[in-house]
């Protein structure tokens, strides 16, 4: 037994010096005084395109490299980014963007109108597996290439010059503007695309982007550096010279790292520290909407039966779990849409209902288990969970073990790489799987159109024609009203079929220096640190 907790010490304090001490960055010993900011982001992305990417803690890095049509301010308002204005017809149809002049890419070529064209089309391209290429069927015929029933010149996206770009719709979009600052509508270079396929965005010299950094080093499953774009438009509003992103998910390490004082900041931090973090005032706090839950693949059985799905979930003592594990004052999750978006006339979550308990019912998950045929567990395959190292969702997996082993089921815990878990819920290849998803724009819809049966992010091999049928009717209509119902019926469908299972809402706590400033923490997971300033 010593031996393990010495060899654990050990293996700590090589991934501090390892990680924050190489010899190949001499800046990595302490935090700098001077406008340079250092942050553990999370784990080695698994894409940095922005066509590609579908990660929040990739996004993070994207969005310091490249800019979309629109920009998120530090005061989380999206205003004019490439497109210095825009024009929208009377029906809501059609949108004209005018791509501002002095926009250049970070070697000092212009953005032009044809970059969106392009980066747009690309994404769409069935050629391109965008698991994010639905977030573009908002453009009219966008679905249609997608699936192979138009041609890319079909799509609702034309440069009609250097600089001007109009864009058509299937239908009135209330947040489409907002949409245009997600990483997933950013421009790329066709040029460098083409001539470095699929390497273009693994090599700093390579990763040509128009936004306000530029990639200058990236030493895989280490750290990420940026330095300040000169050629950015606003260049002269950008006031850190340089950001390393370091890469780890040792949560014990990440502290060690910031208490060092090696870092300004970290992602993430062991639960077991939160209490004092908070305490001492060094944990901030952010609201997130976002859902974490767990996949269940609905064709493989005995999770075909929607009675062993609705038994594994009601089992779940979601209170438990935020007040035991989470600490930072997440909420149970009675259903999949997080709280923070408007419905009706209230918030969406309390219109749409509750439909998980927040305490276990395991009287009633072992009557479902029986009627399903399992009665006391008997017969029943033993249950693996796939989740990504973290210490957080390890501690959740075993809570989870222990309360389904309650319904006299056994239980395995495997984790894994994040990249691994991507891959394998990607493929469908596992029994339950560790999942979670930030809303891309402030509405319902980035929720639930994730399950819809052409959505590529759709894990749980799931699918419903009538909700297919009440998202596609919500994405339609113009009626605020109707669309809120449509989506209140769909998620109903949704949570009844118990698909998935949703655990708790997100927030977002992580270590921060004071002295940074001026910086803004999206409700949808994203970090704008790009604006900050370092101030002692």
């Amino acid at each position: 037994m010593k031996k393990r907790i010495i060899a654990a010490f050990i293996l700590v304090v090589f991934l501090v010096t390892g990680l924050f001490l190489s010899s190949n960055y001499k800046g990595a010993v302490a935090a700098s005084s001077k406008q340079v900011f250092t942050y553990i982001n999370g784990a080695e992305p698994r894409y940095l395109d922005p066509a590609l990417n579908t990660a929040a803690d990739a996004a993070n890095i994207i969005i310091n490299v490249f800019e979309g049509l629109t920009r998120v301010n530090v005061k989380g308002e999206t205003v004019p980014g490439m497109a210095e204005k825009w024009t929208v017809s009377k029906d809501g149809l059609t949108y004209t963007f005018y791509i501002r002049k002095n926009a250049k890419w970070s070697d000092g070529k212009p953005v032009t109108a044809y970059d969106f064209e392009y980066a747009w089309k690309r994404a769409l391209d069935p050629k391109t597996a965008s698991e994010y290429a639905y977030q573009l069927f908002y453009i009219k015929n966008g679905q249609k290439f997608n699936e192979g029933k138009a041609k890319a010149s079909d799509v609702g996206v034309k440069a009609l010059n250097d600089t001007t770009l109009q864009v058509t719709l299937e239908a009135p979009t209330p947040y489409f503007l907002e949409l245009t600052n997600f990483p997933t509508y950013f421009p790329v270079r066709k040029d460098i695309v083409e001539k470095y396929g699929d390497k273009w965005a693994t090599d700093p010299k390579t990763y040509i982007g128009n936004g306000p950094f530029i990639m200058t080093k990236w030493v895989h499953n280490s750290y990420i550096e940026f330095k300040k774009n000169p050629k950015y438009w606003d260049a002269k509003s950008i006031t850190l010279e340089k950001i390393v992103y370091k890469l780890s998910e040792d949560d014990k390490a990440n502290l060690m790292a910031y208490e060092a004082g090696q870092v300004d900041g970290a992602e993430s931090v062991p639960t077991d520290e939160i209490p004092r973090l908070i305490k001492e005032k060094k944990m901030k706090i952010w609201p997130l909407l976002g859902t974490y839950y767990y996949d269940v693949n609905c064709k493989v059985k005995p999770f075909n039966d929607k009675r062993v799905r609705q038994a594994l979930s009601l089992a779940i003592d979601r209170t438990y779990i935020v007040e035991n594990i989470g600490k930072l004052g997440q909420k149970p999750a009675t259903g999949f849409v997080p709280y923070g978006i408007k419905g009706i006339s209230k918030d969406f979550r309390d219109e749409s209902g509750h439909f998980l308990p927040v305490k276990a019912d395991l009287a009633k998950a072992k009557k479902l288990l029986a009627e399903a045929g399992y009665p006391n567990g008997k017969g029943f395959p033993e249950i693996e969970i796939i989740y990504n190292t973290s210490e957080g969702h390890k501690k959740i997996a075993e809570a989870i073990q222990n309360m389904w082993q309650q319904l006299g089921i056994k239980v395995k815990l495997s984790n894994m790489d994040w990249k691994v878990l991507l891959e394998r819920r990607h493929k469908k290849d596992y029994m339950v799987a560790r999942d979670g998803w930030l809303g891309d724009y402030v509405d319902p819809m980035t929720f639930l159109d994730l399950f819809t049966s052409y959505s590529d992010n759709n894990n749980t091999n799931w699918s419903n024609p009538k909700y297919d049928e009440l998202v596609i009717k919500a994405k339609k209509t113009s009626d605020r009203k109707q669309r809120m119902q449509y989506m209140m019926e769909a998620e109903k469908i949704l949570m009844q079929d118990y698909a998935i299972i949703p655990i708790y809402f997100y927030v977002k706590g992580h270590v921060l220096r004071d002295y940074v400033k001026n910086y803004y923490i999206s409700p949808l997971g994203f970090n704008y640190f790009m604006y900050a300033k370092i101030v002692k």
